[in-house]
């Protein structure tokens, strides 16, 4: 028929038909091909059973009481009838909830689906159907209008949104990595503002070291990105730095990378063959890439080796920003930096966590160990390690209290103390979660100390240690645990000075201590256990086991 529509409304996709049919359901249908008892929806019952009946168990079927209207099959006995009959009626049934499902059109989602099982036969097409980062489930069947569908340039966007695939004049950035087993797979798109690092071993052959593409390195910067998705706007990948793997892992960095070095054999030995790609992606506040590179580790191989392990990374850095260094990727690395930062205030959300530095720091000693000449000397606090270090303070009648305690803080603290820990090494300023908050507490110690000049008050108190506990736990699978900060407390120690004779001096050290406890640990000894039961179980105790 004609489309009478008015043009000026819009067009909707039409819902597909009901899928399930309420008058064949039953379910009080129990018995295989005999009739249940008071089942009044049991197709094996004959009308002389239904006159037996005396009630009907499922009175009303329906298919969803969630869909807003639907069909309902009514069941009830005329027992006024002689002999009583079943009566069947089949309504429309109005869902009085707001909120409710206008079609089930899902037809897959009612049964349940065998998944196929893979075989030597189907394996490959299994693998291009499932093997990518994304697959359609969307059934064949589904019969939309061809008139109503969105037009072709409705969803396009002008600028790239966190984890969309970054497209080439291709298809997409290939970043290979791992899918049903260990090996290589270039089905892996890179996703726009997702940081990944992955390793896949990569069958070679020696003889075919040339026509191999996944070690020449073309074939990572041959395909130029799109600025922006589904544009015109191109921007080439540069090669930033060629670093030569030897046999024996030693690396050179060449001072050109001008030249392109391709996979060749020489002295049966596979020369120049990618073992690395490292992409550098530059981006605008705005969404859109304007600059792209890529650093390559090359290397060779023997003509013994059946495979090698490549390993692929990508980072994004916004333009006229420092790329914020990572501890770990997601859990920390023993050894480095533990990250810290803090909220400015007026800031309505954690647009700017990440202090200068990134990183939690302690005093640093020196070699005078003078306190007041160590202001602004700071050492980061690497992750798993103990730290201790100090320095002096040389005390004098004439020094002033108030000004001695403030610049006593200044050295143990630093000028901005971090307010928070990034939880995970590679913890994002704008994942409020991934951010613990540090707890500081003061103490005060009662020592037999001298005390300075003060106009203010009888007593002085000057602080002299800064403790640091960072708790922090495995997280993830036992077989590759993740560490991951839970708890970090600063402890600012304090003590009081009494008066000093003029013309005395005095020295009081301070020190700065860190220290990482692992909460996930099992218990150690001393602490309360389970009881042992120490008896000798009966022979046959565990019969008919073993």
């Amino acid at each position: 028929p004609a489309d009478t529509r008015d043009p000026a409304q819009p067009r909707v996709r039409s819902a597909p038909a009901p899928v399930t049919d309420v008058a064949r359901l039953c379910v009080c249908d129990l018995l295989v091909a005999r009739c249940d008892v008071n089942c009044c929806c049991d197709p094996d019952c004959s009308a002389e059973d239904f006159s037996l009946f005396t009630t009907c168990s499922v009175p009303v079927v329906t298919g969803d009481s969630q869909l807003c209207s639907q069909k309902a099959a009514v069941y009830s006995l005329d027992v006024e009838a002689n002999p009583p009959e079943r009566i069947f009626k089949l309504i429309d049934q109005v869902n009085p909830s707001i909120f409710c499902i206008h079609a089930t059109n899902y037809e897959q989602a009612l049964y349940l689906k065998s998944p196929e099982i893979p075989t030597p036969e189907n394996f490959d097409q299994l693998l291009d159907k499932f093997g990518g980062a994304t697959f359609s489930a969307e059934p064949d069947s589904w019969d939309l209008d061809t008139d109503t569908q969105n037009p072709p340039d409705a969803n396009e966007t002008s600028r790239y949104e966190y984890g969309v695939p970054v497209q080439t004049e291709d298809a997409f950035l290939r970043l290979p990595s791992p899918v049903v087993s260990s090996w290589c797979s270039d089905a892996n798109p890179a996703g726009f503002l997702v940081n990944q690092a992955t390793k896949c071993i990569r069958s070679v052959s020696v003889e075919k070291c040339g026509s191999i593409q996944a070690l020449s390195m073309l074939f990572y910067i041959n395909s130029s990105i799109l600025a922006v998705p589904k544009s015109s706007q191109m921007v080439n990948i540069t090669v930033q730095s060629i670093a030569v793997q030897s046999l024996n892992g030693m690396r050179t960095l060449l001072s050109s990378s001008d030249v392109l070095r391709l996979p060749m054999v020489l002295d049966e030995l596979c020369i120049n063959a990618v073992l690395g790609v490292n992409y550098h992606i530059t981006h605008t506040d705005t969404g859109e890439i304007i600059e792209a590179a890529a650093a390559f580790v090359l290397g060779a191989i023997s003509k013994e080796a059946l495979s090698i392990e490549q390993s692929f990374e990508i980072s994004f850095t916004q333009e006229n920003t420092q790329p914020v260094p990572l501890s770990g990727n997601p859990g920390y690395v023993v050894g480095l930096p533990v990250r810290a930062g803090f909220q400015p205030q007026g800031y309505p959300f954690p647009a700017a966590f990440l202090n200068k530095h990134n990183q939690l720091t302690i005093l640093q000693s020196t070699s005078t160990q003078d306190c007041l000449a160590a202001q602004g000397a700071r050492a980061p606090v690497l992750f798993g390690y103990n730290m201790i270090s100090g320095c002096k303070l040389r005390i004098t009648a004439a020094m002033k209290c108030q000004p001695l305690a403030q610049t006593l803080l200044d050295v143990l603290k630093g000028q901005s103390f971090p307010e928070y820990v990034a939880s995970f090494g590679n913890s994002q300023a704008q994942d409020v979660l991934d951010w613990v908050p540090i707890t500081q507490l003061h103490l005060s110690e009662q020592a037999d100390n001298v005390m300075i000049s003060h106009t203010l008050q009888s007593s002085c108190q000057i602080p002299v240690s800064l403790g640091i506990e960072v708790k922090w736990t495995k997280y993830g699978s036992l077989v590759n645990p993740q560490a991951r900060i839970v708890n970090v407390t600063a402890t600012i120690t304090t003590t009081t000075l009494k008066q000093l004779p003029s013309g005395r001096e005095r020295i009081i050290p301070v020190t700065s201590s860190v220290v990482f406890t692992d909460i996930s640990s099992p218990a150690e000894p001393g602490y309360k256990a389970w009881p042992t039961i120490n008896i000798k179980l009966p022979f046959d105790f565990f019969y008919p086991f073993v």
